[in-house]
């Protein structure tokens, strides 16, 4: 597989919250939740006809979901990540070392057409344009090949969990109906499949709340209005919690989607 080059350019991810985590890749990379193992298989399971499949795992961050790959799914083939954001890349590379990781975006894949596998993304096709990426990740996909988006959400049905979201995220209620993952059916892909996965994150009040402070939503905050939702936050965790380590209950959602072959449109999932 040729990587063909590194446009560094953040064109295509959307507006200042996108562009807010490179000022903390450590803390992000530190603090944020990883992605369970049954998840990874499941994503992949469409290619275990392949002989060591070739992944991307674009908009990779700090590698947190390519960490996964590489643990979770030894049967792969190249695993590399694709990042707009130099810090990013930095700490991927620091993480990961021996794991490529290139400058790119959703809507500009420095990959040949037909060269991937699978694409995977981590808790990030919030910021793609959605049509000119659906376009581009299906232009490196092989026919069959699969496109998994993830999700790590808090499990709203623990009450401890929705009282941290009303407090973390007062405009959004826990209990939304709203589609937890933007990943629309598309031509150029068959049906989606869904699964959720019960997941973890072993933590503590002060470490759950750095969390929280890696949100692109609280690094955009008024330094005063930041320091009073993390000083809340810590507050609520630390009641429920006191000093002990905990389990941060999670759900892991993962789409699925396999790239259509030309000749024959109605292939499904």
């Amino acid at each position: 597989m040729a990587i063909e080059g590194e446009p560094g350019s953040a064109a295509g991810y959307q507006g200042p919250r996108s562009r807010s985590f490179g000022s903390i890749a450590a803390e992000y990379a530190a603090h944020r939740p990883d992605y369970p193992a049954a998840a990874v298989a499941w994503a992949l399971e469409p290619l275990a006809d392949r002989s060591h499949p070739d992944v991307l795992d674009l908009a990779a961050g700090t590698g947190k979901l390519t960490a996964g790959l590489l643990t979770a799914a030894p049967r792969t083939g190249r695993v590399f990540g694709g990042e707009p954001d130099p810090a990013m890349r930095a700490e991927f590379a620091r993480r990961l070392p021996g794991t490529p990781v290139v400058g790119c975006t959703a809507e500009r894949i420095p990959v040949r057409s037909g060269a991937l596998d699978a694409v995977v993304v981590g808790q990030a096709f919030h910021w793609f344009d959605p049509d000119r990426a659906l376009g581009e990740i299906a232009r490196v996909l092989r026919p069959g090949g699969v496109l998994a988006v993830f999700g790590n959400d808090g499990d709203f049905a623990v009450d401890w969990v929705a009282e941290h979201e009303r407090i973390t995220h007062p405009d959004a209620a826990a209990d939304s109906t709203d589609d937890p993952l933007p990943l629309a059916a598309h031509p150029l892909f068959g049906p989606p499949a869904d699964r959720a996965f019960a997941h973890r994150q072993r933590t503590t009040a002060a470490g759950l709340t750095a969390t929280v402070a890696t949100h692109s939503r609280t690094l955009l905050l008024p330094d005063a209005e930041r320091a009073s939702l993390l000083a809340r936050t810590e507050a609520h965790l630390h009641g429920v919690h006191g000093p002990a380590v905990f389990d941060f209950p999670l759900v892991t959602r993962v789409r699925r989607m396999r790239r259509q072959p030309v000749s024959d449109p109605a292939a499904g999932n």
